[in-house]
């Protein structure tokens, strides 16, 4: 297929969805103009576009940018150093799992916004407390799914290794194993970039942090500029679409070729 192919199926792919969008934002336009005629109700596109230029005029977007993904950052690295770890451990394990499973099952029904005030008092207003709290929330979606993976290995394929030479515990979960799982250890990531992203936010709203996105939300209903809050909250869900979108673009591409019938 030509580039120009390539191009004219992307358009057709995504037109739908930018239709959805403009739809969207001319309903929104004219429910606020026409209908609550309030902007502390419901500011319109227009007044949020302004509020968006305003922010982005003094910085302050970029700077809770940097902070509240630097929080991000913390929190999902150590759910992935902690997680998979022991959701490997515990799909693979049958010890190990009857060990930690009433401890993590105790753990996992606890909100993530529980921790806050422990997260304040062992970090302080730090980025780590904020981490914290997004750990909390992330790292249980990892360790399940990957848990879920590797109890569903098929034993015929640990045998076939076996037959073929693999022997060695780690090696057999290095290239048996974690392959065959590698689609559920993916799902248990994306879904922890989710519900990271939302207790990222909650744990800023909630005075973990001094800075972020979340934080001047919260400070600018206060001062009950809604086109500003509004701002703050399409902001939020365009960069949690966009770490969704990057990365499902790079797993499928560099680890889940096989599933296109790709091999180099």
């Amino acid at each position: 297929m030509s580039i120009i192919g390539i191009r004219v199926h992307t358009i057709r792919e995504q037109w739908p969805g930018a239709l959805a969008i403009v739809v969207a934002l001319i309903f929104w336009e004219c429910y606020a103009a026409f209908i609550t005629r309030n902007s502390f109700l419901l500011p319109g596109p227009a007044d949020v576009l302004l509020a968006f230029i305003s922010l982005a005029e003094k910085g302050i977007l970029l700077t809770d940018f940097e902070v509240s993904m630097t929080h991000f950052a913390i929190g999902l690295i150590l759910a992935l150093i902690i997680g998979i770890p022991i959701g490997i451990a515990m799909g693979w394990n049958r010890r190990a799992d009857e060990f930690l499973n009433p401890l993590i099952e105790i753990l996992r029904p606890i909100p993530p916004l529980a921790w806050i005030p422990f997260a304040i008092i062992w970090f302080g207003f730090t980025p780590v407390s904020a981490g914290f709290v997004i750990f909390m929330g992330a790292v249980f979606p990892i360790l399940i799914n990957t848990y879920a993976g590797f109890q569903g290995v098929s034993r015929i394929f640990v045998e076939a290794g076996r037959m073929l030479g693999c022997t060695r515990t780690l090696d057999q979960i290095r290239y048996i194993a974690f392959p065959a799982a590698l689609p559920s250890v993916v799902s248990g990531i994306r879904i922890a970039t989710g519900v990271g992203w939302m207790c990222l936010v909650a744990a800023e709203l909630f005075g973990v942090s001094n800075n972020g996105l979340g934080k001047d939300l919260w400070f600018y209903y206060d001062l009950h500029q809604m086109d500003s809050v509004v701002v703050y909250m399409l902001i939020l869900g365009l960069i949690g679409l966009a770490i969704d979108m990057v990365f499902r673009y790079y797993i499928d591409r560099h680890f889940l070729k096989w599933r296109t019938g790709e091999v180099a």
